[in-house]
């Protein structure tokens, strides 16, 4: 690093990774700085510049001084020791050393009273909180928190029936044939320790596996609109059970919250997912096997008006990135458990998941939340409905131009109902006709938008609640429906 370089870096001030002291003489607190550093992603550290950027320089008697201090809190007063690098730059006013510490490897790192010192912003604080102890734990492998024996399980809470299924279809041979009890086998395939089940034991075969892992389900939650504040929904559901189970609930709260429209397929069929489903297969899957247990919070299912969010507690692994996880790199961070998972429900884990569901639909956006400490996958619904006072929402931001529908256009799903109303009808044969079972849902994102965009009309509008009122194609429906029969087999 030369003076340009040095002044760039120090015009741009302190942060999680780069540290301003105009001097140290005290080897515990130089000590404290260096593991803060460690536990964190690595950084550097600035001897000879102030807190406001400004450089003070250091003399070549205070850089040999500083040079031992720096070789005794690495090595003497860090555990496990440090091995950090240093260079020390000439500018006008003086020497500036610059200690270089590169993330670590053997996570957590204390000082001499064990204390664990992490990163917080431009500052450093001590760690007290148990679950973040086990989570620094964790990213140095010491802990893994599927091999985690359940407090207060036993035998008992295994669903015997269910393990003898998977064990005979795994391994080829039936519990009786192995000869040995179903604790024992569980404990043979690291699902359990010392008669006692672990994490991944219970999610896979735990008979109500909710009693002792509260938050290890799923909160799913259908909105009419755009925004996570809307005091409505069109649906709500806890998903518990095993994994298995909760798979299957959730896919099946996606399904009846989406849209099914027609494409080539008979006029009086169900009709295709609006999304494919292998698209929610993988990211549902990357959600119940790669969560961070180490985190108290449920797997977040929502459903709105014109997207669908997956959030997962805990950020990516390590260094992983979004970039590298789309491209197929893949951390496994519950790796028995996904083990196990591969002969369960539809996953691979081979880093194949995320590729293979952009394929199937390419408008995902992958969000790794390191300061919220979760991970967001957003599936982009095809067809927008927004409310004027839904156009923005600053927790979610808004919907990226690459999405966003023209409201000159209709689904197939839309083309489906203009075309069943060119004669007055029921709200029921239109809501039939959408392939929808929600009458809520079928009002908020199908009727109401396409009413609002003068498309249908009622034939009673004064009399919105009658129950003699109809719906019939308005002549810009008929514009618009003619436009789109080009485009759709209907």
């Amino acid at each position: 690093m030369d003076v340009s370089a040095l002044q760039a870096v120090l015009a741009r001030g302190e942060d999680s990774r780069h540290q301003f002291k105009a001097d140290f003489t005290n080897v515990n607190s130089l000590a404290s700085e260096l593991a803060a550093l460690a536990n964190g992603a690595g950084g550097r550290l600035f001897i000879g510049v102030t807190d406001d950027g400004h450089i003070a320089g250091l003399s070549r008697q205070d850089v040999g001084r500083l040079n031992q201090l720096i070789s005794n809190a690495a090595s003497q007063h860090v555990r496990p020791p440090l091995n950090p690098t240093s260079h020390n730059v000439q500018t006008e006013t003086g020497l500036v050393v610059v200690v270089e510490v590169t993330e670590g490897i053997n996570k957590p790192y204390v000082d001499l009273q064990g204390r664990i010192w992490v990163k917080n912003g431009a500052d450093k604080r001590h760690v007290t909180a148990r679950e973040e102890m086990q989570r620094l734990f964790q990213q140095s492998g010491l802990l893994q928190a599927d091999q985690v024996p359940v407090r207060d399980a036993s035998a008992d809470d295994i669903d015997e029936r269910a393990f003898a299924r998977y064990f005979e279809r795994r391994y080829g041979q039936s519990m009786e044939q192995a000869g040995l009890p179903p604790m024992q086998l569980l404990e043979n395939i690291d699902l359990a320790r010392d008669g006692v089940p672990n994490l991944a034991g219970m999610l896979l075969f735990g008979k109500q596996p909710q009693r002792r892992l509260q938050v290890c389900e799923i909160t799913a939650v259908a909105f009419p609109g755009t925004v996570l504040h809307d005091k409505q929904y069109l649906d709500s559901e806890n998903i518990d059970g095993s994994l298995e189970e909760q798979y299957r609930r959730a896919m099946a709260f996606i399904k009846r919250n989406l849209h099914h429209v027609q494409r080539d397929q008979g006029f009086n069929t169900l009709g295709q997912l609006e999304i494919p489903e292998d698209a929610f297969e993988e990211l549902l899957v990357n959600a119940l096997i790669h969560r961070n247990f180490l985190v108290s919070a449920t797997i977040r299912l929502f459903v709105f008006a014109d997207r669908v969010e997956i959030i997962s507690p805990g950020h990516l692994p390590d260094t992983l990135t979004p970039e590298q996880i789309r491209a197929g790199r893949s951390n496994r961070r519950n790796k028995v458990l996904a083990g196990h998972a591969a002969h369960i429900l539809p996953y691979r884990g081979m880093g194949t998941g995320i590729p293979r569901a952009l394929h199937a639909w390419p408008k995902i956006d992958l969000i790794d939340e390191r300061d919220g400490n979760q991970f967001r996958a957003v599936v982009w619904r095809p067809q927008i409905v927004q409310r004027s006072e839904d156009t923005q929402d600053p927790a979610m931001g808004q919907v990226p131009d690459k999405y966003r529908a023209s409201t000159g256009q209709v689904t197939e799903q839309e083309a489906v109902v203009l075309q069943t109303a060119v004669s007055p009808v029921s709200r029921a044969v239109l809501q039939e006709a959408a392939g929808l079972s929600h009458r809520e849902h079928f009002a908020n994102t199908v009727l109401k938008p396409l009413l609002e965009r003068g498309l249908l009309e009622m034939t009673i509008p004064d009399k919105p609640r009658s129950s003699k009122q109809r719906y019939r194609l308005t002549d810009k429906g008929r514009q618009v429906l003619a436009e789109a029969k080009g485009n759709i087999g209907i």
